[in-house]
């Protein structure tokens, strides 16, 4: 059973070149990170692959489709 799904924002330091793409909609640069979290507050799923610009259905769906290796 699942816990809790969500996303957050965890800020980032980036090349110059690289940071309109980390660039949020609260204009700071970070990377959009999805978690799952247990009824045992554990994490059992972290997904961190997307720039901050990215939406979190965006992160979603990409998570969906990359196969799952648990650590």
């Amino acid at each position: 059973l699942i816990g809790a799904i969500d996303g957050t924002h965890i800020l980032v330091w980036v090349r110059t070149s690289e940071q309109l793409r980390f660039h949020n909609r609260k204009a700071t640069l970070s990377q959009n990170v999805l978690a799952v979290v247990g009824f045992d507050m554990r994490f059992h799923y972290v997904f961190a692959d997307w720039e901050g610009s990215a939406t979190d259905s965006r992160v979603l769906y990409s998570a969906l489709d990359t196969e799952i290796s648990p650590f």
